[in-house]
């Protein structure tokens, strides 16, 4: 099976893009198609390389382009295609309005009973003494602006040949049938017919055009807005590397970089790749990749991430994911895949859109002709079946999901959550039930010395003895002390003898000390009394800590208290979610006696203790039923099960790849203030979707019946064509304006835990 996503130019509305997933859908050999209209995409799961060709055929041949792809590393000139695109829908536009602008001022300013006009009395007289004069001006002035608007009728025929309609269609079906008529009643002029110049319909083909043509170019403008946010990742990675060659440093093209060059990156220049530091020392800004503003320190041995930058010293790095590989590039496919996905409320728009326009041409032509009958007027017959056609373009149907999705997703990415798909985003906003993983996740992950008890004015000496007996050590909890000794600038001191004691702790002698660090069994062994710290040692065991008992020759002397510390944001944010009316569980394979502890500092009443990793995903199982959505947060491969399993499985960005290839969104920032973030999205985006959908079919089923003459019937006005155009063209702008308000979403800080629980849910 292969998995291909196709940039599809061409489509204008949800018809266009039904027609095409339709079409691709009933190929032999395709298992999955889906069209993405906002990001004009057609994402397709078939079974062989020769099924792809066929893929291409079948959508040039409905009259669509089949789009090149470019690497996902690299400004593609996806954005200078988009660019020209808006550009040519301007200059259409302008060209239009400035030939428009005029036409309606003459037809229009002689029915018009205000004499003050400019030329009134000029144009009034012309229609009545030179109406073929009259005639052939609107007829110059309609041709450039038909000229601008051709697409409409080669596109549009050409879909209706095929018996595949889309808002092309519509357009050239009302416009031609305006100019058909015109151009008729146009040669009854000449016949000497001067009545016929009160039938020229000229003005309505060109209006009609003008408006589309500018609601495309407004729509343009803003759905190329809605790609801001990977413009912004693509813009970040650097255009140039320096390598050595030789023993020279040359500057190449980043294309051609390739695994296991050295590069060099000076102070202040951009890492082009990722890989590995193999000489130099420095601090590297990572905020772009996991928003967090001070930069990281790095030394031989540490990754470098490519579009990341380099504050200090010069390093070279040895190039170890270069392309598509990088950790830039994965996150840029990761985000253009989710904005390309649907979500299942889009579906309903789907099924609409794809009998919609056919209907709407049976039905217009239904009701003109059902005008004509009954009145006999096919002035009035022909406007109302223009007026129908016009208004009932689904253009803002086919926006109001994708562009919704687009915005969403581009704004987590921004904020650090990479969200993988519509689906996700859609059910986020329904989790009650949200389980978070302990170690590595609300916790850092690694041990910290929390306490040191006994030492008394002689702490930073005990603790400088005890590192240094445990440098040696290869446990977590003696490198612990190490970091805690080398954090307080306490130097090591010579160590003459060391000897591990497996399962106990480590003996030694340190600058002519006898040191003795372990646990209670150690201190037992060796016949030293624990009595006088028996109390301090409970109580940091009841805190989740685990003491390590330290004798200086043959005598305690204190305890160094270490412990998997809490993360700074994991109360805040425990207690956000539980304003939110969610249920918080906590589930860990360590003992029940550590994992309450460590609940009762966040705030987590349910504790899952004890649970082997294989049994993580059965845990969740049981949570989730009819109306039950459960999350799953997690950092480690033993998480990837419980990730599958959750209706959404959420990964911290520090943790496994793993996790992060099992989970529904990813946390960049490893900040679980993100989690919180990611359902104040996935709501306000949810919101914003069912906005956009109901008036994109609230416009369609209210202005149907009025242009079918509904209100003219019972002695209401009569729509004129050009109002429908207008109309048509501003709900497309208006449904993706109303997704792009998404752009001023917040995310959740440190100080909005003091918001009350109903503004949180509000939120």
């Amino acid at each position: 099976m292969q998995t291909e996503s196709l940039g599809i130019g061409g489509m204008h509305c949800a018809a266009c893009s039904a027609r095409v997933e339709n079409a691709v859908k009933k190929l032999e050999g395709v298992i999955t198609a889906s069209v993405n209209l906002a990001a004009e995409k057609l994402f397709v799961e078939f079974d062989n390389t020769k099924t792809l060709s066929v893929i291409k055929e079948t959508v040039i041949k409905m009259g669509y382009e089949v789009l090149e792809q470019k690497k996902a590393n690299t400004v593609d000139d996806k954005w200078e295609r988009k660019q020209k695109e808006i550009k040519s829908w301007k200059r259409k536009a302008i060209v239009a309005l400035i030939f428009a602008v005029p036409l309606f001022y003459i037809t229009m300013t002689p029915m018009m009973p205000f004499n003050w006009l400019p030329f009134w009395n000029d144009l009034h007289y012309i229609m009545k003494h030179s109406p073929l004069i009259f005639a052939i001006v609107q007829i110059a002035l309609t041709i450039p602006i038909a000229a601008a608007g051709y697409k409409f009728f080669t596109v549009g025929f050409m879909a209706l040949i095929r018996r595949r309609p889309n808002m092309d269609s519509l357009i050239a079906i009302g416009t031609s049938s305006a100019l058909i008529y015109s151009i008729y009643n146009t040669y009854r002029i000449i016949d000497g017919d001067f009545e016929a110049v009160d039938l020229l319909y000229y003005e309505t083909a060109g209006i009609i055009f003008a408006l589309v043509l500018l609601g495309k170019a407004l729509e343009a403008v803003s759905k190329g807005k809605t790609n801001e946010a990977i413009k912004k990742l693509m813009g970040l990675a650097p255009k140039t590397a320096i390598i050595i060659q030789g023993g020279i440093e040359k500057e190449i093209p980043i294309d051609e970089v390739v695994t296991g060059d050295i590069i060099v990156v000076k102070p202040g220049g951009k890492i082009p790749v990722d890989g590995t530091v193999l000489e130099g020392v420095t601090a590297i800004d990572e905020s772009m990749l996991t928003g967090e503003s001070m930069p990281v320190d790095k030394k031989t041995g540490d990754t470098v991430y490519a579009a990341t930058i380099n504050t200090t010293g010069a390093i070279q790095f040895r190039a170890d994911k270069v392309g598509t590989d990088t950790a830039l590039a994965q996150i840029i496919k990761l985000v253009e895949d989710a904005q390309g996905s649907k979500a299942p409320i889009a579906a309903l728009g789907d099924k609409v859109c794809a009998v919609f326009v056919p209907v709407v041409c049976a039905a217009g032509a239904a009701v003109g002709l059902t005008w004509l009958l009954t009145t006999g007027d096919i002035s009035l017959s022909l406007s109302i079946f223009i007026t129908m056609l016009v208004i009932a373009c689904p253009c803002a149907l086919g926006l109001a999901v994708p562009t919704a999705i687009m915005v969403g997703t581009g704004k987590g990415a921004e904020n650090g959550i990479l969200i993988k798909g519509g689906e996700a985003l859609e059910i986020t906003h329904k989790i009650n039930t949200i389980v978070f993983d302990k170690t590595g996740t609300i916790t850092e992950g690694k041990p910290k010395v929390t306490d040191i008890i006994g030492a008394g004015d002689w702490e930073d000496y005990f603790l400088q003895l005890t590192a240094s007996a445990e440098k040696g050590s290869e446990h977590p909890v003696g490198q612990a002390i190490a970091d805690e000794a080398e954090k307080r600038g306490l130097s090591l001191l010579p160590v003459t003898e060391f000897a591990a004691i497996t399962g106990r702790g480590i003996k030694a002698a340190v600058n002519g000390q006898s040191v003795l660090a372990g646990n209670r069994k150690l201190m037992d062994e060796q016949g030293i009394s624990l009595s006088a710290l028996d109390s301090e040692s409970d109580r940091l065991a009841g805190e989740g800590k685990t003491p390590m008992y330290v004798a200086i020759n043959g005598i305690l002397s204190g305890i160094v208290a270490v412990a998997d510390v809490v993360k700074a944001s994991s109360k805040t944010a425990i207690e956000c979610l539980q304003k939110m009316g969610i249920e918080v569980i906590m589930i860990t394979g360590d003992n029940a006696k550590t994992a309450a502890a460590i609940a009762k500092q966040v705030g987590i009443d349910r504790v899952l203790s004890e649970v082997l990793p294989q049994d993580k995903s059965a845990e969740l199982k049981k949570l989730q039923g009819p109306g039950r959505f459960a999350a799953m947060v997690g950092d480690g491969i033993n998480d990837a099960p419980a990730l599958v399993q959750a209706d959404i499985g959420i990964a911290i960005g520090s943790g496994t790849d793993a996790a992060m290839e099992s989970a529904d969104i990813v946390l960049m920032r490893s900040d679980l203030m993100d989690v919180p973030t990611a359902i104040k999205l996935s709501k306000r985006t949810i919101r914003t979707i069912k906005q956009n959908l109901f008036w994109a079919f609230a416009y369609n089923t209210l202005g149907i019946p009025i242009a079918g003459g509904l209100l003219y019937l019972f002695g209401g006005p009569l729509m004129n064509p050009m109002l429908a155009a207008a109309a048509m063209s501003l709900s497309s702008v208006s449904v993706v304006s109303n997704a792009l308000r998404l752009k001023r979403f917040k995310a959740y800080g440190k100080d909005m835990i003091a918001l009350p629980a109903a503004a949180l849910w509000t939120e």
